[in-house]
């Protein structure tokens, strides 16, 4: 039997992307689908604006939308996926794990929280030793999967600071228009143009890979500088990354060494969202790029490319993530299969 699912914020853009990653996935089973008031009470197909490939799934379609609620969380569901907006994730999820649900969320709110792991299981799964930390006054507790730029930019700096340990960083992001949301950034502001503001996502940048980098008590210990960018793609962050290292590496095949020698820890083979590769380092001068590249590994893969020396640091590269996906809901799908194999996600009372 499989586990039961409920997705907070399922009419968002994020929450379409958990419903379409999760169809026919061998190990979860969604139940429930949560929203705003206004959605609540009809059935999920009559209120969704759909902008997801393909038509919604029809057991999906025909679910009652319930009301994500701060006051009441009580969805027929084992665990919680949380694809809500940062402005009312923080009660909701909260409130869902004192009611003893695992809470799988997307939200920035928790991410920097000292007891609730930051979660990318080819980099810290160590860190889940953090739910032990915290105490809802149940059985509940919050695991957060980074920011969807910091995402694939840790997961590259992840061989380079094992093997040479990294000094500082500056990262000039071109993030495309899916990351905004929908409806997203007007038109008119993103036809034939650079925004060269996101807000709130340079510090991201510039603070989630240190933890994710570092220990469950201390950060890595090295500086960001980050600057990013919206650009007119539909899918796929670029990134421009520039690194020195404590111990400088003896020449760039060192470097191009450490990142195809990469491997997940063993814990992470074999779950079912885990891409047969999780870096690629490609070999063209014009890779990655996102119309190309973004779905490699069905979107799990980050691609790197135009590995070379920095007149300025030491190496220089671009690096690219599919930011819906590896990014957001898929990486929170991950995230949940490593839970579930480790036993953390267990089976709720079935009449709820």
């Amino acid at each position: 039997m499989k586990i039961r699912v409920g997705i907070l914020g399922a009419t968002g853009a994020v929450g379409q992307k958990f419903i379409s990653l999760l169809e026919g996935h061998p190990w979860f089973e969604i139940t429930a689908v949560a929203a705003s008031a206004r959605s609540a009470g009809r059935a999920y197909g009559e209120v969704v604006n759909w902008i997801e490939k393909g038509p919604i799934p029809e057991a999906i379609a025909r679910l009652e939308v319930q009301e994500a609620r701060s006051d009441h969380p009580n969805l027929a569901c084992d665990f919680v996926f949380s694809g809500l907006d940062a402005s009312v994730a923080g009660d909701v999820e909260e409130a869902f794990a004192r009611a003893g649900y695992a809470v799988i969320s997307n939200a920035k709110n928790f991410r920097m929280h000292p007891d609730v792991p930051l979660l990318i299981p080819e980099v810290n799964p160590e860190h889940l030793a953090l739910i032990e930390r915290q105490d809802w006054g149940s059985s509940g507790y919050i695991v957060t999967n980074p920011n969807c730029a910091s995402v694939g930019l840790t997961m590259t700096l992840k061989p380079l600071h094992d093997a040479f340990g990294i000094k500082q960083v500056h990262v000039t992001t071109m993030q495309a228009l899916s990351g905004a949301g929908y409806p997203g950034v007007a038109s008119l502001d993103a036809l034939g143009n650079v925004v060269p503001h996101i807000g709130g996502e340079e510090d991201k940048l510039e603070t989630e890979p240190q933890r994710l980098l570092g220990g469950l008590e201390v950060p890595a210990d090295f500086e960001t500088s980050a600057q990013c960018n919206r650009v007119p793609v539909v899918d796929g962050h670029t990134a421009c990354v520039s690194v020195s290292f404590v111990r400088p590496p003896s020449s760039l095949d060192a470097v191009k060494k450490a990142i195809r020698a990469f491997r997940p820890p063993l814990e992470v083979n074999g779950l079912p969202t885990s891409p047969d590769r999780a870096l690629e380092l490609l070999g063209p001068e014009n890779a990655p790029q996102p119309r190309t590249h973004v779905d490699l590994g069905k979107g799990m893969t980050v691609s790197i490319g135009r590995l070379r020396p920095c007149p300025l640091l030491d190496v220089k590269f671009v690096c690219l993530v599919h930011n819906t996906i590896r990014g957001a809901a898929g990486g929170a799908i991950l995230n949940a299969e490593l839970l579930a194999q480790k036993g953390k996600i267990l089976r709720k009372n079935s009449e709820l």
